[in-house]
C-alpha cells in the first residue's frame, strides 16, 4: 500500500476513533460495553496504521539513501 493511501486510512481511523470517544462519552457508564469494544478496535487498527505508515516511510527512507539506489 502506498504512502498516501496509508495517510488516508490513518486519517479515516482517526476521524472514527474521535466519533467513537465523543459518543462514549455522551452515554451512562453502563450502558456502553459494546461501544468500548468498537472503541478498543477502533484504537487497536488506528495503532497498526500508525506503525504500517511509519515502517513504510522508514523503508521509503531507507532505500533512497542506498548507494546502490543513487546510480539509478
Amino acid at each position: 500500500m502506498s504512502i498516501k493511501l496509508l495517510a488516508i486510512e490513518l486519517y479515516r481511523a482517526q476521524q472514527n476513533v474521535a466519533r467513537l470517544e465523543v459518543q462514549l462519552e455522551a452515554l451512562p457508564l453502563l450502558a456502553n460495553t459494546d461501544l468500548r469494544e468498537e472503541l478498543r478496535q477502533s484504537q487497536a487498527e488506528l495503532q497498526q496504521l500508525r506503525k504500517m505508515l511509519e515502517d513504510k516511510k522508514t523503508s521509503s527512507s531507507f532505500c533512497a539513501h542506498s548507494p546502490r539506489m543513487r546510480g539509478r
